[in-house]
């Protein structure tokens, strides 16, 4: 099918396909259904509250300081969601806030395709300091007006690294998890395929879009069409114009659509999407494992 291939999108996502249909492995990944319906940033952003709108739900991230009162910025791009999916699958496979780090997670992130030295060690660094010092709100919308939050720290202390990067001190021992993003991510988890992260883990679009459909196609009882303006709306942070958003969001989509074979979706270019009910990417009875 490579042979075949047209452009080097197209082969890419074949290769996707090709990898996640060889998995036999199907080890599972966790992660809580309010990031599955909205997101992070793509990119780095100036200011220190982060609003993202999603289907009756509301993200607010607020940065956290350091010792000197300065803001250390919001959690963005392909690295923090990693480091949120490696907290979240470890919480729920061991049913403890105290999750392991160290070597533990040094070896995850490897395997997910991402050297933790060098420049990528201090990207994930970053990236865990902010999602350590931040407060995450989640407003989720319920009949005739009214709405739950949840407000909380998704760490209740913060992810210590290194400063060297010695491979043999990188990552601190332990981290607990809140224990109010605990218990709903307990509540609420979300099953999704290791090997398909895998091949999407450098694309913060294309997890988003994965994460979404893992949650949204299995739950469907009827087919369900999303407008790109409405699209728009949920995954389009950081783009000024429809005509910048629809390519990349297409192309993402994709990527995801290729990481989850048993998803059916219609895409058009000028309407939008049609989700229809599938199987989930993976069986919640794998969670213990």
């Amino acid at each position: 099918m490579l042979a075949t291939a047209s452009s080097k999108e197209e082969r890419r996502i074949i290769e996707i396909a090709a990898e996640v249909m060889a998995d036999e492995n199907e080890r599972l990944g966790i992660s809580y259904s309010g990031f599955c319906l909205t997101a992070l940033p793509h990119r780095r952003i100036d200011e220190s509250t982060w609003v993202r709108k999603g289907h009756k739900i509301t993200l607010v991230v607020q940065s956290g300081v350091d010792r000197t009162g300065t803001y250390v910025g919001v959690p963005y791009g392909s690295r923090a969601r990693m480091i949120l999916l490696y907290l979240q699958t470890r919480a729920l496979q061991t049913g403890c806030r105290e999750v392991e780090l160290g070597r533990s997670m040094a070896d995850w992130l490897e395997r997910m395709g991402m050297s933790v030295g060098g420049k990528t060690y201090k990207d994930v660094r970053d990236q865990a300091n902010r999602i350590s010092r931040s407060v995450l709100q989640f407003f989720w919308d319920l009949p005739e007006g009214r709405e739950v939050r949840a407000k909380e720290g998704i760490v209740s202390r913060d992810i210590a690294f290194s400063a060297d990067g010695r491979q043999s001190e990188m990552f601190p021992e332990t981290v607990e998890l809140s224990e109010t993003f605990f218990r709903a991510l307990k509540d609420h988890p979300v099953p999704v395929l290791e090997s398909a992260i895998r091949q999407i883990s450098n694309k913060s679009m294309a997890l988003d879009a994965y994460i979404w459909l893992a949650y949204r196609l299995h739950s469907l009882d009827r087919p369900t069409k999303l407008s790109w303006t409405s699209l728009f709306q949920q995954f389009g942070a950081g783009y000024a114009e429809m005509k910048h958003f629809k390519p990349e969001f297409t192309g993402s989509l994709k990527m995801a659509i290729a990481a989850y074979p048993e998803s059916r979706i219609d895409l058009d270019a000028k309407e939008g999407v049609t989700l229809f009910p599938s199987p989930p990417p993976i069986s919640k009875l794998g969670i213990g494992r």
